[in-house]
């Protein structure tokens, strides 16, 4: 692989991350409302802080502090996610994007997922694996979020507080 790929290659991941940091963001955002808004403004506020500095200085994934900040988020978004699926699996809904929970599942399971794909991505050149997962996921939320704030009738359900945000 050549050095021109190799430097695409970090300019999209770079850019990926920028937008996944945007995303976490406007996540935290919209948190506002929520009964529970510092908890999830707060679970939201973390990748996005973490995705800005991947975006800046990709190599920041090798740090130390970097590393411990994203174990945690990710050990516990993982327990928060194994409640939420379980609370989820229990009442056996199916339509996930129609209760707060199954969103709230989603969000923290992209979270964690990208975090993890982030992991390690300091060391070496990112790949073409890597930098095509990144721009699938990185695109996914934004385009469930416009087709969500297209569709009015999809959010008929959903409770006012998750209607006034954005």
């Amino acid at each position: 692989m050549g050095e021109v790929s190799k430097s695409w290659f970090s300019v999209i991941w770079r850019s990926c991350n920028l937008c996944m940091s945007v995303f976490f963001g406007l996540a935290s955002y919209v948190q506002i409302n929520d009964p529970d808004a510092g908890l999830w403004m707060f679970g939201y506020a973390v990748p996005a802080l973490l995705c800005a500095l991947v975006s800046i200085r990709p190599h920041l994934t090798e740090t130390l502090a970097w590393r411990r900040v994203a174990d945690l988020h990710v050990m516990l978004s993982t327990a928060v996610v194994g409640m939420l699926g379980w609370a989820l699996y229990r009442e056996r809904v199916t339509r996930i994007f129609q209760q707060e929970e199954g969103r709230e599942f989603s969000g923290l399971v992209l979270a964690v997922f990208w975090l993890l794909l982030c992991r390690g991505s300091g060391r070496a050149p990112v790949g073409g694996l890597r930098v095509c997962t990144a721009v699938f996921i990185s695109v996914f939320p934004f385009t469930a979020w416009l087709y969500y704030h297209v569709h009015e009738e999809l959010r008929a359900s959903w409770p006012s507080h998750c209607n006034s945000a954005l």
